[in-house]
């Protein structure tokens, strides 16, 4: 078992943002994380990557490290791509001493091969489009061999090719690495082609709790409210 989050529970001052939620994610799986914005979704990646701390309840991973690829790649602006995939073998007190410089550009290499795209160590953030600077994310969030991998949003801002294109790496570093991967999406594409379970927030409680396909089904209020993306239905947006 990789990731078990047992009765979390996560306030801002007086808001509950999330309510005694639980969930198990295994080594090779993807969970996605469904819900209306504002229903807690990314929060539950920050308590779980240690961002922010939660109230009460439990999260158990396994030992080894946990990956975060943010919304927008977040990759520094001032490092090239080497630099930007490094950073944590470079930086980290327990790695910094483990790798020589040649060694490094190896494992960068090997992780850009992965995300295919070879040979563009010494390009800058601000020459790659958004889809390659996404990968390059992919890249940076692996090197450290992680067992968990949490996407917040990959897909957000992408034109369908890079979507999809973005999809398919997500479920092809599950294969590749057996990590256990969350994936916090409101895109129904980045659901059904990368999600084995799917679980679905509002008002900071679990409201569904299946596969894609019995999401697509629609058989609750909650599911056919957001498969149709209605103003009609339990779910209400909040200011």
């Amino acid at each position: 078992m990789s990731i078990e989050v047992k009765n979390l529970v996560k306030s801002f001052e007086d808001k509950v943002i999330i309510n005694d939620i639980s969930f198990k994610v295994n080594d090779g799986e993807v969970l996605a994380i469904v819900g209306f914005s504002g229903s807690g979704k990314s929060t539950v990646l920050k308590l779980i990557s240690g961002l922010i701390p939660y109230d009460n309840g439990e999260i158990i991973t396994s030992e080894g490290d946990i990956a975060m690829v943010f919304q927008y790649s977040a990759l520094f602006d001032s490092l090239n791509v080497f630099e930007n995939i490094s950073f944590a073998l470079r930086e980290r007190k327990e790695l910094r001493k483990l790798y020589n410089e040649e060694q490094l550009h190896e494992i960068v290499a090997q992780k850009l091969e992965l995300v295919g795209l070879q040979g563009i160590e010494n390009k800058f953030p601000s020459e790659l489009s958004g889809g390659m600077q996404k990968r390059v994310s992919f890249a940076r969030a692996i090197v450290t061999q992680p067992n968990t991998i949490l996407y917040d949003e990959p897909t957000a801002g992408l034109d369908p090719m890079s979507s999809t294109l973005i999809e398919d790496y997500i479920v092809r570093l599950k294969h590749e690495i057996n990590a256990a991967s969350i994936v916090v999406t409101h895109q129904m594409s980045t659901i059904t082609r990368t999600a084995d379970r799917v679980i679905m927030l509002y008002d900071g409680k679990i409201v569904f709790e299946g596969t894609p396909d019995e999401l697509l089904k629609q058989d609750t209020p909650y599911t056919k409210q957001f498969v149709t993306a209605s103003l009609e239905g339990p779910m209400q947006m909040k200011a």
